[in-house]
């Protein structure tokens, strides 16, 4: 492509954002007041459309598949495109899902009567233009629809390149059905992807978007909220640790660590790194290594201090490996003193996302629930249920592991905002 197509592409695609956002942003007021009745009638529906139609969907799937295995995508981002019929049921029953939950727009926070008979209340109300930047996971455009509509808020999806043909069959879907149900198709929008320049557009476009959430790997997240003058809700990357104390129920604890690792490794809250309290006996610790390795699981660490205790194949670890958030079937391994070595290695290398401790002490259980600083903390449980869905929230927008205003599984309610309203019979200020 010569300077002048190029040119040309960008020009157009920067219109694309600003005439998109432009028209979100006339679309949010409709959606701010929209009755809860009508929100789970349109979720229901496109719960429907989306089972009943998978098979355009699924077609156009395949293309972005065979697109990216000829670009040599890697396995795991190829796990993170493919749809299924399962997949497909997965997306509509968690728009069935949200359409059950409560509605927080409206919601009433706080109030009281001042002394001069002023009635004051605080109400929860939608953010308005919601932007959100994506990779390879057509499963988010679904998501970030419900969640969006429910909570009253406009969706703007810049999903990426690589799933550009799954995501306009799924966001075709999405509004013929809430054109049938009287609503403007701008409720949701699709945004250009042939460059990356379209995201510096969206997260620039002060005035027209309310906030920008960024989902997807390290450079995706850090270039959004480093680049936008929108407000951004920062998801952050998954470096979930998992701890076996000394003191832990071993098989217990190699089922949580291998259900962490190997249930979907190419998701945020897969487990990346293992942490083995020195004081385990050898052959315990070589039972977890090996218990890895043969579910097919590439072990990283220092070699001579693994192998101390019979371990092999182990891949010579590098300072990168503890803070890698691998998405495959790859896992660093790492001895540590205790509880809090465990804590002090999480404190250093963690992403802030989700950790997990195996143990029968109470007060072991006790200090790392009170001393590690992420957003999820498990104690017995495997990393994996650091989920929206889990949690009982319906679909997630993302996980923040920021610590303002969201942190954790994001759903409905942190995807609105507060507004005072104050009520007088005429009442002025001496």
């Amino acid at each position: 492509m010569d300077t002048e197509q190029l040119s040309t592409q960008r020009s157009a695609e920067r219109d694309d954002v600003v005439t998109k956002a432009t028209a979100a942003k006339k679309v949010a007021p409709i959606l701010a007041t929209l009755p809860t009745s009508t929100k789970n009638a349109v979720l229901f529906s496109a719960a429907d459309a989306l089972v009943e139609r998978s098979e355009t969907i699924l077609a156009a799937n395949a293309a972005d598949i065979a697109a990216g295995r000829a670009a040599g995508m890697e396995a795991a981002l190829i796990d993170r495109l493919a749809l299924d019929r399962g997949r497909i049921e997965d997306m509509a029953g968690g728009l069935r899902q949200i359409a059950g939950l409560h509605d927080p727009v409206g919601e009433v926070l706080q109030g009281r009567t001042m002394d001069n008979g002023i009635q004051m209340r605080q109400v929860r109300v939608p953010l308005g233009v919601m932007g959100m930047v994506y990779e390879a996971r057509p499963n988010v455009t679904v998501d970030a629809f419900g969640l969006a509509l429910k909570s009253g808020n406009v969706a703007l999806l810049r999903g990426s390149k690589s799933a550009r043909h799954s995501n306009e069959a799924l966001v075709a879907v999405l509004q013929d059905v809430v054109a049938k149900h009287g609503l403007p198709r701008e409720v949701v929008q699709l945004l250009a992807c042939e460059t990356h320049e379209s995201v510096q557009d969206l997260i620039t476009a002060r005035g027209l978007v309310d906030v920008v959430i960024p989902r997807g790997g390290a450079r995706l997240i850090e270039a959004v909220v480093t680049g936008a003058t929108v407000p951004t809700i920062e998801t952050g990357t998954g470096n979930c640790h998992f701890y076996i104390d000394a003191q832990a129920e071993l098989d217990s604890a190699i089922e949580m660590l291998l259900n962490g690792k190997t249930r979907r490794c190419s998701v945020c809250n897969a487990t990346e790194t293992a942490l083995l309290d020195a004081a385990l006996a050898p052959a315990d610790k070589l039972r977890v290594v090996r218990a890895l390795q043969d579910a097919g699981v590439r072990v990283h660490g220092d070699v001579d201090k693994l192998g101390a205790f019979g371990a092999t194949d182990v891949v010579a670890a590098t300072e990168a490996d503890w803070a890698e958030e691998y998405l495959s079937l790859d896992i660093a391994v790492a001895e540590v003193d205790g509880v809090e070595g465990a804590i002090r290695h999480i404190a250093r290398w963690s992403s802030g996302h989700t950790e997990a401790i195996a143990s029968q002490d109470a007060r072991a259980l006790q200090r790392f629930a009170a001393a590690v600083d992420s957003a999820a903390v498990m104690l017995n449980a495997s990393t994996a249920f650091t989920d929206g869905q889990q949690y009982g929230f319906g679909a997630e927008i993302g996980i923040s592991t920021q610590k303002l205003h969201a942190r954790g599984p994001m759903a409905l309610p942190e995807l609105t905002s507060t507004k005072w309203i104050l009520q007088g019979s005429g009442q002025t200020r001496s």
